[in-house]
């Protein structure tokens, strides 16, 4: 048995079945490439959901964590650190917001941005006790807790966890006729990808975030962008937002802002739209830890660079251009923008990750008949390259 086999052995006995992994165990990483336990390596072109935008090991960031871990490391929000303050400063100012609520996983921050909208619905908007609606679309992944899987409109993640969590509204992704007709005086809250990222990296219709937007304006409600995925790089800007001119009034942050070591997840809003809260109304004993803020920090200044997010357009444009080169015999459909991208097949996915994988090349299916990529930005042409060479060599079986 194969070192690899008896860990997966392990994993398969003791370990609850709610992943189905690529066969292989990562000892190392090291910027865009991982090396498994027998020793080979792989390039990776998943970066873990986009919560390594920055590369494994960025030593930038793990210096950041270094000097931390050798100072202090939670103290809970009892007390305040010397890391806390600058950090929700800065993040603010990277979003041109006020405020910023720090959490831990994306998931978390889902669901104080949903509090927030109703807190902010019943307290400033005026809607009546219990009557708070908030609008999402068909397709959407936001995370996994009881409430967030009630607006979903994927099986796996909902079935067999009722009863669900009212006060939502699902309508299809991009239709801006339908969200008109859902909106009334008590919707607090719209609820948006600005690219779907779990559903196949879906992009809206263009002039869609637009038109978001001005409905939300005009109906008094809170646009609120889960940038999880999509923000701090991933598209070629900032915020996926931005590639239509437009600012949401609620951020969901989260994956790439850990810097691929620790979650860290945020909701950043104005003062009129966080400053619902008051002590005790809501916490997280881990949100805002002096480790987290540390590296968020690290993050946040990297951004202001914007090296990053001109690397994501240069190498985006050119994964774009290979991609749209793929023959329509094996291409249904390429989505995405900057390095981001679904590759939608006629047949199934998993068949061709794994003949990847054999490539030294990893990547993850979604949805059946959807290959995510979604590289670290920190990955050079010749290896983007290099990737999708053998991305046309397992495509051809």
């Amino acid at each position: 048995m194969t070192t690899t086999q008896r860990l997966r052995a392990m994993s398969d006995e003791h370990s609850a079945h709610n992943y189905h992994p690529l066969p292989i165990v990562v000892a190392e990483a090291d910027g865009v490439w991982l090396t498994d336990v027998e020793g080979r390596r792989y390039l990776d072109m998943l970066a873990a959901y986009s919560a390594v935008n920055f590369g494994h090991r960025n030593p930038r960031l793990t210096a950041a964590a270094k000097r931390q871990l050798d100072r202090v490391t939670l103290v809970s929000r009892a007390f305040d650190h010397d890391n806390f303050g600058p950090f929700v400063t800065e993040l603010a100012e990277l979003c041109g917001k006020d405020m910023v609520l720090p959490m831990n996983s994306g998931a978390e921050a889902v669901e104080t941005a949903l509090k927030t909208a109703r807190k902010w619905g019943y307290e400033v908007k005026g809607v009546p006790a219990g009557q708070a609606n908030i609008i999402t679309f068909e397709g959407n992944f936001h995370g996994r807790t009881t409430t967030i899987v009630s607006f979903s409109t994927d099986p796996d993640a909902k079935d067999s966890y009722g009863p669900y969590t009212p006060g939502f509204r699902t309508i299809p992704y991009g239709d801006v006729e339908a969200l008109k007709a859902a909106m009334d005086g008590a919707t607090v809250g719209v609820l948006i990808e600005p690219i779907q990222g779990e559903a196949g990296v879906n992009v809206p219709p263009s002039g869609f975030l637009r038109a978001v937007r001005d409905l939300c304006t005009a109906n008094g409600t809170l646009m609120i962008a889960d940038e999880i995925q999509s923000g701090l790089g991933r598209t070629g800007a900032t915020f996926a937002c931005e590639h239509e001119d437009v600012v949401p009034d609620v951020y969901i942050l989260g994956k790439a802002l850990g810097g691929g070591i620790i979650p860290v997840s945020a909701v950043v809003a104005d003062a009129d739209i966080l400053g619902v809260f008051r002590p005790g109304q809501h916490g997280s004993t881990f949100g805002g830890n002096p480790l987290a803020c540390a590296i968020g920090r690290e993050v946040v200044a990297m951004l202001k660079t914007g090296e990053y997010q001109e690397r994501s357009r240069t190498l985006g444009a050119h994964l774009h251009e290979r991609l749209g080169g793929l023959p329509a015999g094996v291409a249904r459909e390429v989505r995405g923008r900057g390095l981001w991208a679904g590759v939608e097949l006629h047949g199934k996915a998993r068949p061709v990750s794994e003949r990847l994988m054999d490539l030294g090349v990893l990547v993850k299916e979604t949805h059946e008949t959807t290959l995510r990529l979604a590289p670290p930005l920190t990955i050079e042409r010749d290896d983007l390259d290099w990737a999708l060479d053998q991305l046309d060599i397992a495509l051809k079986g």
